[in-house]
């Protein structure tokens, strides 16, 4: 069992263990002292950073303390054609997703954010995983701990795609199956985790 947060492109996880492929590692007596201050200086020369702790999730609690949490929900819509839905923005290519309003459910969240960013109607099929994002809003000068609920939706209607460019998405587009791995070398980490989620249910 562990916990991972990201930080844009880099990732703190929590853990029982060590994994080979991990970077910069904690030991376990300093959990209780690790802060975010620790966290931002170790990857200024680190992408990775292991906490390694007899309980990944109260460790993980503890560190999300500094934040101030959000909800958000968003997914990967497939149509007819076995196509997956992609957004590009900010020079990278990702799913439509978005914050949660007050009284709204997760799964209607992301039908919702998913229309509006990019004109498609869809419904949920299934939820897939959540993923957490640290990042600091100067809108609000706050760091912020964004747990996005992602789900499989189906699109079977034909839709015109429309980029809500008002929030910096340039383009919509229907994913052949082949050019998936190649949007995801220009993705986020957590899009990359969405993604193995589906694959993992595909394949089951």
């Amino acid at each position: 069992m562990k916990q991972t947060i990201y930080f844009q492109d880099k990732s703190l996880i929590f853990s029982k263990v060590r994994s080979e492929s991990e970077g910069f590692v904690c030991p376990a007596e300093e959990a209780v002292s690790l802060d975010r201050a620790k966290v931002l200086k170790i990857f200024e020369n680190h992408n990775s950073l292991t906490q390694l702790c007899t309980d990944p999730e109260a460790a993980f609690r503890r560190f999300a303390e500094e934040f101030t949490v959000v909800e958000a929900a968003g997914g990967v819509v497939v149509n007819g054609r076995g196509e997956w839905l992609m957004i590009h923005r900010n020079d990278r290519w990702d799913l439509p997703k978005g914050h949660v309003e007050p009284g709204e459910s997760f799964d209607r969240c992301a039908e919702r954010e998913i229309e509006e960013e990019t004109g498609v109607k869809a419904k949920v099929l299934r939820p897939l995983c959540d993923t957490w994002h640290a990042y600091y809003f100067p809108r609000t000068a706050r760091w912020e701990l964004k747990r996005t609920h992602w789900y499989l939706l189906r699109s079977t209607d034909q839709h015109a795609l429309v980029p809500q460019t008002e929030e910096g998405i340039e383009a919509v587009a229907w994913c052949k199956q082949s050019a998936v791995d190649d949007c995801l070398k220009q993705s986020y980490p957590t899009i990359r985790c969405v993604v193995e989620a589906l694959r993992v249910v595909v394949r089951k």
